[in-house]
């Protein structure tokens, strides 16, 4: 079966996402909200502009077309997020996987770090987020606390880190 004008476009293959429930929660909630309320908000801005007159200078309905794009842009987003989200419980994990909050010291730096390894969708205030699929991210995965893991920058330079605890 080939991709017709009826197919969705899709840039990549579908890859799995790691979120806790409560990550899964929010964004299916966030999804139900634009398709239902977000896409008649923006459906009457783009009527009320419409009624303005001229629509090739009318930019209040260029706005409210450009805001329609995006928002069906982050609908799209968070379908395939949800479709192809795997639910991770990470209380009580000692072994690093993809959802757990990991702190980390880099060789000859005092200064503890903490990354949540995972979606930016997981993101979490205070935390930055680092993907499992990063070098770093990979290079911890299955790790645990105490162990120091060794990995490739892009630039080509190898660093070590200590994996100071795993978990909240």
């Amino acid at each position: 079966m080939g991709w017709s004008a009826t197919t969705p476009y899709r840039c990549q293959m579908a890859e799995t996402v790691h979120l806790s429930q409560a990550a899964f929660d929010r964004l299916k909630e966030e999804h139900d909200d634009l398709v239902t309320r977000g896409r008649l908000d923006i459906a009457r801005k783009i009527e009320t502009a419409r009624e303005l007159g001229d629509l090739s200078e009318n930019g209040d309905y260029h706005a409210a077309k450009e805001e329609q794009g995006k928002m069906e842009g982050r609908i799209i987003h968070l379908a395939n997020l949800i479709e192809n989200a795997e639910i991770v419980e990470n209380a009580g994990v000692d072994e690093i996987r993809a959802g757990v909050v990991v702190s980390i010291r880099y060789e000859g730096d005092d200064d503890v770090e903490r990354y949540l390894l995972g979606s930016i969708e997981e993101r979490v205030e205070g935390i930055d987020v680092m993907s499992p699929g990063s070098p770093l991210g990979a290079a911890l995965i299955g790790k645990k606390a105490g162990d120091v893991v060794s990995y490739e920058t892009p630039s080509g330079a190898t660093l070590n880190v200590e994996i100071v605890a795993v978990g909240e």
